[in-house]
């Protein structure tokens, strides 16, 4: 009897913020995280609009793989929170 395959489940993604250290090209930033690593963050198409807006200092929401901790994907900006630790 053959064994049967499940289809992979995708992990979900790891969402945290990040703050826009400098903008590299196009819609493709480099962000600090929180604990101090930069990683590159883009904003994926349907967000493209925003490239403009975003500028170095600016907090935004990251969607992380858990596979792949060098990038990020820019989720828009990030909610405003009353602890600011830059």
């Amino acid at each position: 009897m053959k064994a049967e395959r499940l289809p992979a489940v995708p992990e979900p993604p790891i969402q945290t913020t990040g703050l826009i250290r400098a903008a590299l090209r196009g819609s493709v930033f480099e962000v600090e995280l929180p604990n101090g690593k930069l990683v590159v963050g883009h904003l994926p198409g349907r967000l493209a609009g925003l490239a403009d807006s975003l500028s170095p200092g600016n907090r935004v929401a990251l969607e992380m793989t858990p596979y792949d901790f060098e990038k990020a994907r820019i989720a828009g900006p990030a909610e405003r929170t009353d602890d600011h630790h830059e």
